[in-house]
């Protein structure tokens, strides 16, 4: 039967290439509707060639169905057609089902519509659903058109029963295949040319998210997901405009006119926004697999009720199914630490936080500004976290607490990089570029200010800045400040910020044997050694992150020849950490040294922000540092600071700690512990060995540990640096070490930032002589043996 033009055949058109003009883009919302309405016209339009094809007969047991965008009522302006011609069986003989399928073809392909048809039994439908998981995923959304709407819903009700019993056999095999679509299409958000559809993040993630709904095993996130789904669809959309063709990759070649047609001022705003789109959907996918993985063990039979298995992490956080989770949403309330402290926490076990936690912590209150020094720690510990880092990130700037902290992030949030060297997004380079950072803290006296420099080094590149380094050093300067740095903390962050780019340009294009070239380098850093060290760290953590084109063996060579002649230009100056020893003596009260001449120690304990301070008074003795050290950590207490002392034979240390569990110091505790000690009795100590065998050699995050001595740091005591990595029980370690070496700790700095010790140590011969050069060389080979568990 031929076929009449219609009204609809205009409609039609009209729908998929005239589009009403740019409105319907840029006007909120206007994405959705128009893709609802073009669906229900397009619709219309193939009821109306079935009804052709059928001469207006009613048909039992024959329907027309769409699989796809159509099905979905999502169709895009050049969306192939994805058809199914569904009959019984039964009720035509299959030549004639042929010849029907043939008069409804035509004139689709005569309209010059992409089609991709098929025409099969409720019984073929599911046979192949059963065999091919893309297939079951697609006729998961089959969609009547026009026929007898009863064969349709028994093929799609058939199709979804099979789904659901089958979903433990299937789930994993859906996640293998989405894996490595994922590994063939590449990252979406972090592409410069991305494969809207396919992409991790992509428009076919959506897909599987629903399959997985649909398969009864959970639910997914809502709100914003879907609305980075329809930005997503807006953009392909404009991509089919125009470029005329039906395509999914958006080119280099069509940014500026698909960011036009969407409204962007320009073509990096339209990058942003999709990397935006797909970082939700990525995130919404990655938790929801989660949940369906975790229902399915959850289906395991067993008798009697069902517990959670769950691993203490501390700090109210526990392992739950691979998440890190609240144990109660009751800790949420008052305490603005908490979302710090339970990132750095899941990011040091290499979890996820669940995101019912997430939100949870999302209703903790601001941090007041400026932030404390237990806010900073715990800051400094999530970014020296390792790879754990990342997907603790993402959750968190998920759920808006990254710009909650650092409202700047949202500039950098997302926002592309052309330039051919980079492979990231400037918020996940700054995020590479703290992972790259934080192996080498060692090289650094402040591995706290150099991952936060690494996280800042490139805030200033957004619109509009020309120069990226002044620009993000203001911005890096504002944040330190809120962050509560003292005035030279500050002061460093920003010139490292500042300066970032220098050394790596002075490295390669300067004469290295030109003394021009090393006075360069010294007005880059003030003449500091220190400072210096700590833009070289963070010059080669920026370039590994970048990629490997940015860090080549040329490159790296230049760089270490630099190196060697700056730290010849440059002088070391004298240690400006205190002495305790130096400092006015603590006042002991009449109690307390009775208590302390007849033998027993003092403990007090008193609330800090983010932790307590224990105050030990005790007669000093040999060891005193690494009893103390071992009670504290056996306790399970986390040392953070220590100012030690020692005055006239009587020794006034004050330890900052943390209590993962959550229950205060014990005084009287701690005071047992010590006259157990100190009468030779180590059974206080025997929890700490278990604790310790969790680190060393192997473990993430360690490398060599250093042991400095200081230049001209006392007159009367041997100063020693050690840099290593924190774990439980290392100062005690340390002590045992200088009490075994017959050496006294006349005072001691003890700090940990970002996961990293800086101790200071002032040393003596026991009866307070000065080491001999010999001494302090077998010291220094001792301590870095201890601290690398050769020798405890």
């Amino acid at each position: 039967m031929k076929r009449v033009d219609s009204d609809l055949d205009t409609d039609l058109l009209a729908a998929r290439l005239d589009l009403a003009g740019t409105r319907c883009f840029t006007a909120a919302g206007a994405g959705h509707g128009r893709r609802e309405a073009l669906s229900d016209v397009t619709t219309r339009w193939l009821a109306q060639r079935y009804a052709e094809a059928t001469q207006g007969r009613r048909l039992g047991g024959v329907a027309l169905a769409a699989v796809g965008s159509l099905g979905r009522r999502e169709s895009g302006p050049l969306s192939d057609l994805d058809l199914v011609l569904l009959h019984d069986g039964r009720s035509l003989p299959s030549d004639e089902v042929a010849a029907l399928a043939d008069r409804i073809w035509y004139p689709i392909w005569d309209a010059n519509l992409k089609l991709d048809h098929s025409v099969r039994t409720v019984g073929e439908c599911r046979q192949v659903a059963g065999a091919d998981l893309t297939a079951a995923v697609g006729l998961l959304d089959l969609a009547h058109i026009a026929g007898d709407e009863e064969v349709v819903s028994a093929a799609r009700s058939t199709v979804a029963h099979d789904w659901r019993a089958n979903a433990r056999r299937r789930l994993p095999e859906l996640l293998e295949k989405t894996a490595y679509r994922h590994s063939r299409h590449g990252d979406l958000a972090q592409s410069i040319e991305p494969d809207l559809k396919e992409a991790h993040g992509g428009l076919r993630d959506m897909t599987v998210l629903g399959a997985l709904t649909s398969a009864w095993l959970t639910d997914r996130p809502r709100g914003e997901v879907d609305e980075a789904y329809r930005r997503l669809l807006d953009v392909r959309d404009a991509l089919h405009v125009v470029t005329g063709r039906g395509r999914d990759r958006l080119g280099r070649e069509d940014h500026d006119a698909v960011a036009a047609l969407l409204g962007h001022e320009e073509a990096d705003d339209l990058l942003t926004e999709v990397s935006s789109a797909a970082r939700t959907i990525a995130w919404a996918l990655d938790s929801t697999t989660r949940r369906a993985s975790q229902s399915q063990r959850a289906r395991t039979l067993r008798v009697g009720p069902r517990k959670p298995r769950l691993r203490i992490l501390g700090h109210g956080l526990f392992e739950h199914d691979g998440e890190a989770v609240l144990r109660s949403a009751q800790l949420v309330g008052t305490d603005s630490l908490l979302p710090l402290r339970a990132a750095a926490v899941a990011a040091r076990a290499n979890l996820p936080l669940a995101p019912q936690t997430l939100t949870n912590l999302a209703a903790s209150p601001d941090l007041p500004e400026p932030w404390s020094d237990a806010a900073r720690d715990l800051f400094a510990d999530l970014l020296a976290a390792g790879p754990g880092l990342v997907p603790v990130w993402e959750g968190l700037d998920q759920v808006g607490l990254i710009e909650r902290w650092i409202p700047e992030w949202v500039s950098v949030r997302s926002r592309p990089q052309r330039n051919a060297v980079h492979r990231h997004t400037v918020d996940l380079h700054l995020l590479e570029a703290v992972l790259e950072a934080s192996s080498l803290t060692r090289d650094v006296s402040r591995a706290d200010l150099l991952l936060v420099a690494a996280l800042l080094h490139d805030i200033g590149k957004v619109r509009g800045a020309h120069d990226h380094s002044e620009t993000g050093a203001k911005v890096a300067a504002t944040i330190v400040a809120r962050m509560g740095m003292s005035q030279r903390d500050q002061a460093t962050v920003t010139l490292l910020v500042r300066q970032h780019l220098v050394l790596m340009e002075l490295a390669t294009r300067r004469d290295l044997d030109d003394p021009a070239t090393m006075s360069a380098v010294a007005d880059a850093v003030g003449g500091d050694l220190e400072t210096f060290e700590l833009l070289r760290a963070l010059t080669i953590a920026d370039a590994r992150a970048t990629g490997p084109k940015a860090w080549t063996e040329w490159r790296s060579s230049l760089l270490e020849q630099l190196t060697v002649a700056a730290r010849a230009r440059l002088d070391a100056a004298p240690s400006d950490v205190p002495d305790p020893a130096l400092s006015a003596p603590a006042e002991i009260s009449p109690e307390v040294f009775e208590s302390v001449a007849t033998g027993r120690p003092h403990v007090t304990v008193t609330a800090v922000d983010g932790g307590y301070s224990v105050i030990v008074t005790d007669r000093d003795r040999l060891g005193l540092f690494a009893d103390t050290a071992g009670l504290l950590a056996a306790y399970g207490l986390t040392i953070r600071r220590a100012r030690l002392q020692t005055h006239d034979q009587v020794a006034v240390d004050e330890w900052t700690v943390e209590s993962p569990g959550g229950d205060p110091p014990e005084p009287a505790r701690i005071v047992a512990g010590l006259v157990r000690l100190g009468g030779g009795d180590r059974s206080a100590l025997g929890s700490l060995e278990k604790r310790r065998a969790a680190y060393g050699p192997g473990t993430p995050g360690w490398s060599p540990s250093r042991a400095l001595v200081v230049p001209r740091g006392a007159d009367d005591a041997t100063v020693l640096e050690v840099r290593t990595q924190d774990r439980p029980g290392l100062l005690h370690v340390l002590g045992l070490t200088f009490a075994r070496l017959g050496l006294t700790v006349r005072s001691a700095h003890i700090s940990t930032h970002a996961g990293q010790t800086l101790d200071t140590f002032y040393l003596q011969e026991f009866g307070g002589h000065t080491m001999s050069p010999a001494r302090v060389a077998h010291t220094v080979s001792s301590v870095i043996d201890a601290c690398d568990g050769v020798a405890d």
